[in-house]
């Protein structure tokens, strides 16, 4: 019997099979878990040819976060599949790549900043707030990180996203936590995902960690965040909320 034997998992943000979220729609399905999918728009056609390769094949739903409709009707079209949710991932995020990084920072346009933050970070409170609905006595919620703790290059606006989302979660963490929903991130190292190509400069984060994660790192491991997912999804954590995990080799706690 798998870990999430019989619980009912709603997946967003796969689009390729380079992704956390893949990896974790995959793991679920073998733990046990019915997997239900989510995209919107011309992301939906990649979506339901990457799943293909999933067995089962999830259902896949649309569900654009920034779309107030999308929202509302998302827990009849989940219905359509599975009468309840045990867990949701949120794996969201997006930044304007020609303003919002590197260099850009101190000229970004508010629109871009907003867009940023409503996509990367907002969309946490309220994709939590359309699935609440189908929650029973208790769910779990994991969003996908980047410890940003520290400034990093070239990651800009997306940084200060990445922020807010931390906040985002420890904040749902406490509303929600009486009415048994965790709320939790993990923080993955850099891993050659589609997100991360669309950061001008991207490839440098592989260089600092190579050289300072004391585990080493590997950019096409997308397996150790998907477990620790998968993990957090279960019932193994039950008095965890608030949290961040980190896989990223032990860098977040090395210093120079």
């Amino acid at each position: 019997m798998g870990i999430l034997e019989g619980k009912n998992i709603l997946v967003t943000g796969i689009t390729m099979n380079t992704s956390i979220a893949y990896s974790v729609a995959r793991i679920a399905a073998e733990e046990g878990a019915t997997v239900i999918v989510t995209n919107f728009g011309r992301a939906m056609s990649l979506t339901n040819r990457v799943i293909q390769k999933l067995d089962p094949v999830p259902p896949l739903v649309e569900l654009d976060v920034t779309d107030e409709e999308h929202l509302t009707r998302l827990p009849d079209l989940v219905r359509e599949h599975v009468d309840h949710i045990d867990g949701v991932v949120h794996s969201i995020a997006f930044a304007n790549p020609e303003t919002a990084f590197a260099d850009g920072f101190l000229t970004t346009g508010w629109p871009d900043v907003a867009q940023s933050l409503q996509i990367s970070a907002y969309s946490l409170a309220s994709l939590t707030m359309a699935c609440k609905p189908l929650f029973g006595e208790s769910a779990s919620v994991v969003g996908l990180d980047f410890d940003n703790s520290v400034s990093w290059p070239v990651y800009g606006w997306m940084g200060v996203s990445k922020s807010t989302l931390q906040s985002v979660s420890r904040y749902l963490a406490r509303y929600l936590g009486p009415e048994g929903v965790r709320v939790n991130l993990v923080a993955a190292g850099p891993l050659d995902t589609l997100a991360k190509r669309a950061i001008p400069g991207g490839e440098a984060f592989n260089e600092v960690w190579a050289e300072r994660a004391p585990l080493g790192w590997d950019s096409k491991d997308y397996d150790a965040a998907g477990k620790a997912v998968v993990a957090l999804l279960s019932d193994w954590f039950p008095r965890t909320t608030g949290e961040i995990v980190h896989v990223d080799g032990g860098m977040h706690s090395t210093g120079a």
